[in-house]
C-alpha cells in the first residue's frame, strides 16, 4: 500500500512538473512570438542616387550598397544575418532535426558507376561523414588497385568554399590538369598534377572558366580565361607544359562583349575546337589535335540568329543548327574539308513539334535526344539504317537523358532514368541487343521511402492569352486535395532551360508533412519545344511571370491548395520570377522563397561593367534601347516595389556571387522594408562566404535547404 501511494505521489509530482513545464514552456513560445513582432528589422539609410536613361529619371536611395569594400554595407549585411537568426531562433532545433532527417536519407559512403577512357575506370566516391567527394582510378579492370588522384575532403582543409572542377587528364593518362574555387566567384585556377609521382607543379593559371583540354601531344593544355572585371570568357590560351604560366600563348580572343568562348575536344579526339557563343548566335574554329601549333581554321563564320554545334564522325561533321528557320532544330552535314554552312547538306530534317536537343555518336550507331509535348526522348539509329527505334518510357513526369558516354567503340548507351516519384537509375543499354541493365540505383535511406505512396500527375493550366501551360505535380497518396493543403510551386522559366520532373530525397521531407509539390514548365523554358523559349523572352518575357501567376490559380480553383496555403520558390531569374510574381499579384501566397534573386534588372543591364551584363541582351533586351528600357523597367521587380501588403518573404544571396551581384537582393529587402504595408516576415539570409551555388560540400548544402524548409513549415504551424 505504502509503495503504491509512493507512486502514486512520485505520478503526482511528475504531473506537475510536467503541466509546470508545459506552461513555462507555453508562455516561452508566447514571449518568443511577441519577440519576433517587437524586433526591430534593419533600416537601410537612404542616400539618393539620380540614375537618367532616355529622359527618364529614377531614384535609388540604396545605390550605396553596391560598394562590397564599404564597411557600412557589411555592417548592415551583417544586422540583417543578426535579425535572421534572432527572427528563426525558435525553428533552430527544428532545422538541425531536419537537416539529420535530409541526411539520413543519402548514402554516406556512396560512389559513381564508373566509366572508361582511354583503358581507365574513372569514379568518384564519398566517405561516411565527409563533405567532399575522393576522385579515383582504376587501370584495365575495376579489380586493379585504387589510384586516388584528388582527396577533396584533404585538399579543402582551411577553405571555408571548394570547389574542385576541370579535371582533364593528358593522352599518356600520366598528367591531370584540374581547377581550384576557394572564393565562390567562379574564378577557378589551374594547376598539374603528376598521377604517378603525385607531385603537384607550383604554377597557377589564374583567372580561369576552369576547363581546359589537352592536344595529342601531352605537353599542349589550351584553356579559357575570364575578363578580371566582367567575368565574361573572353580568351583562349595555349599553354606548354613545364613552362611559365605568364609565357602562355594568346590564341584567340573573343573581342564582342556580347559573346563568350570556350574550348574542348572532340570525342573522336581528333579535333580542339574552340566556340564562340552568345543566345542567339555561335561559331566553331578547328585544330587537328596531333598539330596544337597549327593556327585555328574557321568553321563556319558567326551569323546574326545562327546557331549551331558540331560533331566530328569519320570523314565528316554533324551539325546540330536551327538554320534556315529549323526553330526547332534539325542536323547536317558536311564533309571536313568543306565545313561553311554553304556546304551543309540536311541529315533530319526540322519538325514542327519535335526539338532535337543532342545526338551522341557511336561507331555503329547515333542516338538523337528529342523532346515532343515536353516529353525526353533517347532515339537509337544505325548508320546502316538497318535498325531505328525509341527507347521506351511510360508515364508524363519523369526524366531521361544520355549520360556520360564518352567512348566511340561501343555498343552500349549509358542513360539516367528518373521520375518524380521513383529514384534515378543509371542504366547501360546494349543497342544491338536491346538488353538493359541498371548500374545503379539510387539508395534513399532510412527505411521509409516506399514510391508506391507517392502520386504524381501532369496537368495543363490555361494562361490568359488562351495558351496550355503544363506542370508536373506530386504528393503523398494520404495528401488531401481539398484545398486545405500546402503547397510549394517552383519554376525557373529563363534561357531556355528546362526544368524535367525529377527525383528528390530532400523533397520527401516536405511531401511526408502533406505538402503537393509542383513544377510550373512556364514559358521562357524549353520544355514544350524552342518557341517555347522564345514567347518567354525580350519583349514577350512577361509571359514568364502570368503563366506562373495563372498556373497558380489553376492549383487554387482545382482545390491543390488555397491562397492560405500557396509558395512559391525560384532561384537566380527564377529570383526575378518570385519578385515580379510579388509585385503582381501578392495575394496569391502566403510564403516565397527568393533564392540569390535577378531582381534589379534595369540597373544591372545599363551597366556593362558588371558580370555577364553584355551576353544578357539578347535575353532580356538592351535597355539602352528605349523600348527594352521601357519594357523592362515595367517588370523589374526592385523597379516596381509599392506600398501594398507583400507575402512572407525569405531571401537569401552569397556575399561573392558572381553570377546574381548581392547587392542586388540587398536593395530589393531595403526598398521593401520601406514601403510594404503587411507585418509579414521578411528575412534576408547572407551567405558571407559563398557565391551563386551557395555553400560548398553536400551536407552544408543540405543546411540551406533545412533552412528553406523551416521557413515554409513554421509557416504552415509544423514547427512544435
Amino acid at each position: 500500500m505504502g509503495e503504491l501511494n509512493t507512486l502514486s505521489m512520485s505520478h503526482l509530482h511528475i504531473n506537475k512538473v510536467v503541466l509546470l513545464l508545459s506552461i513555462t514552456f507555453a508562455l516561452s513560445c508566447q514571449n518568443q512570438k511577441k519577440d519576433k513582432i517587437e524586433m526591430k528589422a534593419p533600416i537601410a539609410k537612404k542616400q539618393a542616387k539620380e540614375l537618367e536613361k532616355h529622359g527618364d529619371i529614377r531614384i535609388d536611395d540604396y545605390y550605396w550598397l553596391n560598394d562590397r569594400e564599404n564597411d557600412e554595407v557589411i555592417e548592415y549585411l551583417e544586422q540583417e544575418n543578426a535579425y535572421y537568426k534572432e527572427m528563426t531562433a525558435h525553428t533552430k532545433t527544428f532545422q538541425d532535426t531536419l537537416f539529420n532527417e535530409l541526411k539520413s536519407r543519402i548514402k554516406e559512403d556512396d560512389s559513381s558507376v564508373p566509366y572508361k577512357r582511354n583503358g581507365y575506370w574513372y569514379y568518384t566516391r564519398y566517405e561516411e561523414g565527409k563533405e567532399y567527394p575522393i576522385h579515383a582510378r582504376k587501370k584495365d579492370n575495376l579489380d586493379s588497385q585504387e589510384e586516388i588522384m584528388f582527396n577533396g575532403n584533404e585538399m579543402a582543409v582551411g577553405h571555408e568554399f571548394f570547389n574542385l572542377r576541370g579535371i582533364s587528364i593528358s593522352p599518356d593518362n600520366k598528367y591531370a590538369a584540374f581547377a581550384l574555387d576557394t572564393v565562390s566567384r567562379r574564378q577557378y585556377y589551374i594547376q598539374i598534377k603528376n598521377l604517378e609521382t603525385g607531385d603537384i607543379y607550383p604554377d597557377k593559371i589564374e583567372n580561369t572558366t576552369g576547363g581546359s583540354v589537352w592536344a595529342n601531344d601531352n605537353k599542349t593544355l589550351f584553356y579559357t580565361k575570364k575578363d578580371p572585371v566582367t567575368l565574361r570568357s573572353d580568351k583562349i590560351y595555349k599553354h606548354k607544359f613545364g613552362t611559365n604560366a605568364n609565357d602562355d600563348t594568346l590564341i584567340f580572343h573573343e573581342k564582342d562583349d556580347t559573346f563568350g568562348t570556350f574550348v574542348y575536344k572532340s570525342k573522336s579526339k581528333e579535333y580542339i575546337i574552340i566556340g564562340s557563343y552568345s543566345t542567339l548566335t555561335s561559331e566553331y574554329q578547328i585544330v587537328k589535335a596531333d598539330t596544337p601549333d597549327e593556327s585555328f581554321k574557321m568553321f563556319s563564320p558567326r551569323e546574326r540568329g545562327l546557331e549551331y554545334s558540331i560533331y566530328h564522325f569519320d570523314s565528316d561533321f554533324y551539325i546540330l543548327t536551327n538554320k534556315d528557320k529549323a526553330t526547332n532544330f534539325k542536323l547536317m552535314k558536311t564533309s571536313k574539308e568543306k565545313t561553311s554552312h554553304k556546304n551543309w547538306t540536311e541529315f533530319i530534317p526540322h519538325r514542327e513539334n519535335v526539338l532535337l536537343e543532342d545526338i551522341d555518336i557511336f561507331r555503329d550507331y547515333y542516338v538523337l535526344s528529342e523532346r515532343e509535348n515536353g516529353l525526353s526522348k533517347l532515339k537509337i539509329n544505325r548508320w546502316d539504317n538497318t535498325d531505328s527505334y525509341y527507347l521506351p518510357f511510360d508515364n508524363e513526369t519523369y526524366t531521361a537523358y544520355s549520360y556520360a558516354n564518352l567512348e566511340f567503340d561501343t555498343e552500349t548507351l549509358r542513360y539516367v532514368y528518373n521520375a518524380i516519384t521513383t529514384p534515378y537509375s543509371i542504366i547501360d543499354f546494349n543497342m544491338r541487343t536491346k538488353n538493359k541493365e541498371v548500374k545503379k540505383e539510387q539508395e534513399v535511406l532510412g527505411g521509409k521511402f516506399n514510391k508506391e505512396n507517392y502520386r504524381s500527375q501532369r496537368v495543363w493550366a490555361t494562361a490568359r492569352d488562351g495558351v496550355k501551360v503544363p506542370m508536373s505535380i506530386v504528393y503523398h497518396k494520404n495528401t488531401k486535395l481539398d484545398g486545405t493543403s500546402p503547397l510549394l510551386q517552383y519554376a525557373y522559366g529563363s534561357y531556355g532551360s528546362t526544368t524535367d520532373p525529377y527525383f528528390s530525397t530532400s523533397r520527401l521531407s516536405l511531401l511526408d508533412r502533406g505538402f503537393v509539390f509542383v513544377i510550373a514548365h512556364v514559358r521562357g523554358g524549353e520544355y514544350l519545344g524552342r518557341q517555347w523559349y522564345e514567347d518567354g523572352k525580350l519583349l514577350k518575357k512577361k509571359n514568364t511571370f502570368t503563366d506562373f501567376i495563372d498556373c497558380s490559380k489553376y492549383l487554387i480553383e482545382n482545390k491543390f491548395t488555397s491562397a492560405e496555403h500557396l509558395y512559391a520558390y525560384g532561384g537566380s531569374a527564377g529570383g526575378l520570377l518570385m519578385g515580379a510574381i510579388v509585385n503582381m499579384a501578392p495575394e496569391l501566397y502566403n510564403g516565397v522563397i527568393a533564392a540569390v534573386p535577378f531582381v534589379d534588372v534595369v540597373t544591372t543591364m545599363l551597366d556593362d561593367s558588371i558580370p555577364l551584363t553584355t551576353g544578357e541582351f539578347d535575353e532580356w533586351g538592351n535597355p539602352n534601347d528605349k523600348e527594352y528600357y521601357d519594357y523592362i523597367k515595367s517588370y523589374s521587380p526592385y523597379d516596381n516595389v509599392v506600398a501594398q501588403d507583400y507575402p512572407n518573404l525569405y531571401v537569401t544571396t552569397g556575399l561573392h556571387d558572381s553570377q546574381v551581384q548581392y547587392f542586388e537582393p540587398a536593395k530589393w529587402v531595403a526598398k521593401l522594408r520601406e514601403v510594404k504595408t503587411d507585418s509579414n516576415l521578411l528575412l534576408f539570409d547572407i551567405n558571407m562566404d559563398a557565391g551563386h551555388g551557395g555553400a560548398s560540400g553536400r551536407f552544408e548544402a543540405l543546411k540551406e535547404t533545412a533552412k528553406d524548409y523551416a521557413f515554409l513549415l513554421d509557416l504552415e504551424g509544423q514547427i512544435q
